[in-house]
């Protein structure tokens, strides 16, 4: 069994996908990051930079438990654990990782620099806002060009390199862009919204999250004193919330 803790974001919802991809059991235990759930001591023992998703595999290396934060970190463990959705074949798998890689450094910063100046700045920074929505435009353009060679980003296979990616593409309109603009990404993005274990993947905590935060929340999160102050409390050891029941796909 694999304990995860996460909430209803893009991050939260590539390891959501990936469980749901490899047919894993899994339970999960809601963060609210609305309520400041990431920095009580408990989420803090798994997850030191106080950031979901985490998990904790009952079954890791050497039969013992073992834990694990960053989300790509996550799906590769995953992948290798299950001996899917990352290729053995080195040229194959470098080439998952780099458009892995791809993801964590630059969709996941800066389109969530777009959420968070484009939807919940205090006031808006017109610099900012076109920074980060040219950026995101920009990206969207290397995408299009990516899959226009491939049908996925790594090649012929889907892998963790697209489950990492198409979350972050979910809200573009947020983000100020048309999927029509870009047909090869869009081709892509659909094909991926209709596989059932994405769909599942994206349904998990997604009720939950309607009652707290915003589902794109992570690139939204308070500043540092802000955070204190709402998370007073949270600090002392207050437990999360119980887990949700035992999930097998």
């Amino acid at each position: 069994m694999i304990d995860v803790y996460s909430w209803s974001t893009p991050n939260g919802h590539k390891v959501h996908i990936a469980l749901e991809e490899l047919g894993l059991d899994y339970r999960i235990h809601p963060v609210n990051i609305g309520k400041g759930d990431q920095f009580g001591a408990e989420f803090l023992r798994i997850s030191p930079n106080n950031k979901i998703p985490a998990m904790v595999d009952h079954e890791g290396p050497g039969g013992e438990s073992f834990s694990l934060f960053e989300s790509g970190a996550i799906l590769i463990y995953l992948a290798e654990k299950s001996g899917r959705l990352l290729p053995i074949e080195p040229r194959r798998r470098y080439r998952t990782i780099e458009w892995l890689m791809f993801q964590m450094g630059n969709l996941g910063p800066m389109l969530g620099q777009a959420h968070h100046f484009r939807q919940y700045a205090p006031e808006p920074i017109d610099y900012a806002i076109n920074r980060y929505t040219n950026e995101t435009a920009r990206l969207y353009r290397v995408l299009d060009k990516r899959l226009g060679e491939e049908e996925f980003l790594a090649g012929s296979e889907y892998t963790i390199a697209d489950i990492a990616a198409f979350p972050w593409i979910r809200p573009y309109e947020r983000q100020g862009q048309d999927l029509a603009e870009h047909p090869n990404f869009k081709r892509w993005f659909d094909t991926i919204a209709n596989r059932p274990a994405v769909m599942r993947g994206l349904a998990v905590l997604a009720e939950r999250a309607k009652m707290g935060f915003d589902f794109d929340a992570t690139g939204v999160l308070l500043g540092a004193h802000q955070s204190r102050r709402v998370c007073a409390g949270r600090l002392n050891g207050e437990p999360l919330d119980a887990p949700l029941v035992g999930h097998k796909p």
